[in-house]
């Protein structure tokens, strides 16, 4: 997974359970369940030739580890040749 950025209000570098809401069907239930390092409230997974981009959908107090950080799908780019 690819973490954009690095401004932003969230802790750098605390990992947390997260959850990938939206996006194409034909993502695997276990690529959308994962821990990772929040550096920025916007995240990039590789997918089929393009990238799916996903938004933080809580606030920073959910980043206290008792439920998942729910990030949902906004836009999908192609990867540049």
């Amino acid at each position: 997974m690819d973490l954009l950025g690095s401004e932003s209000a969230y802790p750098l570098d605390k990992v947390v359970d997260i959850l990938l809401v939206g996006g194409p069907d034909d993502m695997r239930h276990s690529d959308r369940k994962r821990r990772a390092a929040i550096v920025d409230t916007k995240i990039k997974i590789e997918h089929c030739g393009g990238y799916e981009h996903f938004q933080m959908e809580r606030g920073p107090g959910d980043l206290n580890g008792s439920s998942p950080v729910v990030f949902r799908w906004f836009m999908r780019t192609k990867i540049a040749e």
